[in-house]
């Protein structure tokens, strides 16, 4: 397995990868000193394994898992205990509470190597929703950046990807629309489209068409259709 390190600490990154070296089945492909750092190693490397501690400089781990929609091969390494309910219900393979010994972390390993890859649907079912989304990882050129959802004026379906329309700019990201939709707080964002979800907070009025149908007019002067579904859910909405 490929495995990831990501600790603000440069002395509990060295003892990871002392505790690592005696599994020769585990290869370190890369380490990270802050949350943004491992959003990205994780969204470009793609690790099976994931050693992630939760207070980090830039993002917590939390939100790490939370921009990078990653649910599995997670073993958090932390001083602190309040978030370990949080952790297991992001389908974290361990919680690892600082400082932990070789045996402990052994243990760890045995667990992640039954787990990884594997899915987990009867915790599905049991676990909390998911928080809503505050902020997404997207592409900006070579790179990646952290998206504020309050920014997003509107989100566009385009083949197996979305487009978020903020600032005048247009982010692609990897996703599936009605994923994100269940993801969005529905009371801010408002699917009125099978390809379009419109943040109530960028929509300027309604518009008619000419088939007797409407239009969202944003703020940015776009011009959006709204399905008869969608109208639904707007008018509820607002």
């Amino acid at each position: 397995m490929r495995a990831l390190i990501a600790d603000d600490e440069p002395l509990a990154r060295r003892l990871l990868a002392e505790y690592l070296r005696p599994h020769a089945d585990i290869e370190l492909v890369a380490e990270a000193e802050n949350g943004l750092d491992a959003a990205r190693a994780i969204t470009e490397l793609k690790p099976d394994l994931v050693f992630l501690d939760i207070q980090m400089p830039k993002l917590t781990g939390l939100e790490v898992l939370e921009l990078t929609g990653r649910r599995d091969g997670v073993i958090f390494t932390t001083a602190y205990d309040q978030h370990a309910l949080r952790a297991f219900e992001l389908h974290a393979v361990d919680y690892l509470l600082k400082p932990f010994a070789q045996d402990r972390f052994d243990a760890a390993l045995d667990r992640a190597r039954r787990l990884v890859g594997q899915p987990q649907p009867a915790l599905d079912r049991l676990v909390a929703p998911p928080p809503r989304l505050t902020r997404v990882l997207v592409r900006d050129g070579e790179g990646l950046q952290v998206l504020l959802v309050d920014d997003i004026a509107y989100i566009e379906a385009q083949a197996d990807n979305v487009a978020f329309h903020a600032h005048g700019r247009e982010h692609l990201k990897a996703q599936r629309i009605s994923e994100l939709e269940a993801q969005l707080d529905p009371a801010r964002f408002v699917r009125v489209h099978r390809s379009f979800i419109i943040n109530l907070a960028a929509l300027q009025g309604l518009e008619k068409t000419d088939s007797d149908a409407f239009a969202a007019r944003m703020k940015n002067g776009k011009r959006i259709p709204i399905s008869r579904s969608g109208y639904e859910r707007l008018r509820s909405a607002i």
